[in-house]
């Protein structure tokens, strides 16, 4: 899903990317109603959990692979929709910059696709789908995973969107590529989605909103983070995503190595040059610490004056 540089025509991405500034300048200034003292470690928390798990391509159908994008998972978490924009909008710009995940040019798009649509599309259908099951916490899995599901196949509508109305490929061929691979990819995202919900809520209430207890220790979401980028990174499937494969298929793929603007970084393509898997997992590491010290200071930052 993460779109390169080159995919997209100047006009998109200047439109896209104000679109994008404007979204998460709001989420902002909403998120303040949101976070308090106690809620910048969940927010750090998550934003690098999230950074770990998409290092982790799971395949699918017809060689294939997916990763979670985590918009539904960001928004139920940390219990607003403001703050799950802010929190995978962390997670890209920093992919783009350090990692070189995502192009610079696309990433308007980008935040646009999996910040805004993925989280918005997320949050509102795991609501409606909560008043429907009669407002059950029990069911709040089950609601999330299938929003989760749902919020990636608008996400890679969005993407076709923007991919036809840049030329880079036919309306009527790109969209139900996009679509149809999308909706494979969307399960694996719901069912990782509810999985991690219903571990939450057995386990580690604290972490999820509307709960009165304290926040009861860094230590289990800490390893979890760990071994996901650490360990679960190593054994990613090699597979291309689904916007690449749609690339592959239909003949554009090339438009990324005609026009790539990049960052210098030691950490692209989420390695250490000479280092191998240990490379990988350093890279992880690194990738979710900075991650959690954005999102953390940004909980800050947004905090209200009175907390």
């Amino acid at each position: 899903m993460h779109i390169p540089d080159g995919f997209v025509s100047p006009s998109v991405a200047v439109v896209t990317g104000v679109a994008s500034v404007a979204a998460v300048s709001i989420s902002l200034g909403r998120s303040q109603a949101a976070f308090g003292v106690r809620r910048a470690p969940i927010l750090g928390l998550t934003t690098a959990f999230i950074f770990a798990a998409q290092m982790v391509n799971f395949p699918v159908a017809g060689g294939t692979s997916g990763h979670l994008l985590g918009g539904t998972l960001a928004a139920i978490v940390l219990g607003s929709p403001w703050a799950g924009m802010l929190c995978i909008a962390t997670v890209l710009i920093i992919q783009a910059v350090l990692f070189a995940d995502g192009g610079i040019t696309a990433l308007g798009a980008n935040i646009l696709n999996m910040a805004v649509i993925g989280v918005w599309v997320g949050w509102i259908l795991t609501q409606t789908l909560q008043r429907l099951f009669g407002g059950s916490k029990r069911r709040l899995p089950l609601a999330a995973g299938i929003a989760g599901t749902m919020s990636v196949v608008v996400a890679a509508i969005a993407c076709a969107i923007e991919l036809a109305l840049s030329g880079t490929a036919p309306p009527l061929l790109v969209l139900p590529s996009m679509t149809g691979v999308h909706i494979l990819i969307g399960v694996g995202e719901g069912l990782i989605t509810g999985s991690v919900l219903a571990y939450l809520a057995n386990a580690r209430p604290d972490l999820l909103p509307g709960e009165q207890q304290q926040f009861r220790g860094w230590l289990m979401p800490v390893v979890s983070i760990f071994l996901v980028a650490g360990v679960l990174s190593l054994v990613a499937s090699a597979f291309p995503d689904g916007l690449e494969k749609v690339a592959e298929d239909m003949g554009f793929i090339n438009l990324a190595e005609n026009v790539r603007v990049s960052v210098p970084t030691p950490l692209a393509d989420y390695g250490i040059e000479g280092l191998g898997q240990i490379g990988t997992s350093i890279a992880g590491l690194i990738g979710s610490g900075f991650c959690f010290a954005v999102a953390f200071g940004l909980a800050k930052v947004v905090k209200p004056n009175n907390a």
